[in-house]
């Protein structure tokens, strides 16, 4: 049985909360957060600092700012660690974080729990297998409208982009079954909730692999399109079950997550469709992340540690740093 201590009891800590709870080898040994409202019944403790109880693995679902040092005074105290995505507030600390543990005798895990969907799962293999001969060029859409209640008093209004809240999971996504990204430029949309944060854009990506992809998203726009929406992962989020990637390649295309796959080489004759079993996904993902968490307390390699997640982060922080530079629109005329 597993002592799991989870830090931060917002929107997803609570989500973490229940899992763990739930879950057949762990024990919740605590939770850390100062709001004594947030489940009242947990053991609390008011901070990671004042944890006084014997601990395996720590589950760091707080904001994003304070991944890195909380991840380090984890690290410090022999904890395995499961921080939420991003890894941190900058590259810079997701390196130093990065550092510490190279020297600690500890696991580490980073909260991209989509990779643990089993229709994600399932895309990575076909591309690797290439279904769709090699990958040419994907396109992806996020766009929900999250309701102005997300942002009053709350950490989210000054920082709180949705590239680094929700894009970070595409990057991570495209990342996952097609490859590494090597460049990336990104074009900012209009402001509709009158303040400076990033709201809506447009980003081109390039593939080390030669393939490039595209992903426009915003969070002022209702829309059936979005992993969460698509694939019903997330309980808080309707579902739509409408795709929201499609990758086309040599041989073929496919969408995702319907994994509707199209075939045909000759321009001259429709693609035809081609009959495609779609996985089925059992277990939600954040409990099958949970499971590999524990795997990766005893000693197995996780999926997505905090080097790999580094690298998402660098494309999503290259994005934030690109948009953030756009303050005012152009014209192409002069």
């Amino acid at each position: 049985m597993k002592r799991i201590l989870v830090v931060g009891g917002g929107l997803i800590g609570t989500r973490h909360l229940a899992a763990v709870r739930a879950h057949p080898y762990c024990t919740l040994v605590g939770l850390a957060d100062p709001d004594l409202n947030i489940a009242p019944d947990a053991p609390r403790f008011s901070s990671i600092d004042e944890v006084d109880v014997s601990v395996d693995g720590v589950i760091i679902a707080t904001p994003t700012h304070l991944h890195a040092r909380q991840g380090i005074e984890a690290a410090k105290r022999g904890w395995h660690m499961l921080i939420e995505k991003p890894v941190a507030g900058t590259l810079q600390e997701a390196r130093a974080l990065e550092a510490v543990l190279k020297d600690a005798k500890v696991g580490s895990l980073v909260g991209h729990h989509r990779r643990y969907h089993a229709s994600v799962q399932q895309l990575r293999c076909a591309l690797k297998a290439g279904i769709i001969g090699d990958v040419v060029n994907a396109s992806l859409i996020w766009a929900m409208r999250k309701p102005d209640a997300y942002f009053e008093g709350n950490w989210r209004t000054a920082g709180g982009s949705p590239v680094m809240i929700n894009l970070v999971h595409d990057i991570d996504i495209l990342r996952f079954v097609i490859g590494e990204v090597v460049g990336a430029a990104a074009l900012r949309g209009g402001a509709t909730r009158g303040s400076d944060r990033i709201e809506s854009g447009a980003v081109a990506l390039s593939f080390e692999n030669g393939a490039t992809g595209t992903i426009s998203f915003a969070d002022t726009a209702p829309s059936p399109w979005g992993f969460e929406a698509g694939t019903g992962e997330n309980p808080n989020i309707g579902t739509t079950m409408q795709d929201m990637m499609w990758i086309t390649g040599t041989k073929g295309a496919i969408s995702f997550p319907s994994m509707t796959l199209w075939q045909g080489e000759q321009w001259g004759a429709p693609a035809q469709q081609i009959p495609f079993e779609v996985a089925l996904n059992e277990r939600p993902p954040l409990d099958s992340q949970l499971d590999h968490f524990i795997d990766v307390m005893n000693g197995e390699t996780p999926l997505i540690d905090v080097a790999d997640a580094a690298r998402t982060l660098a494309v999503a922080e290259s994005i934030e740093t690109q948009l953030a530079q756009v303050s005012k629109r152009g014209s192409l005329y002069g």
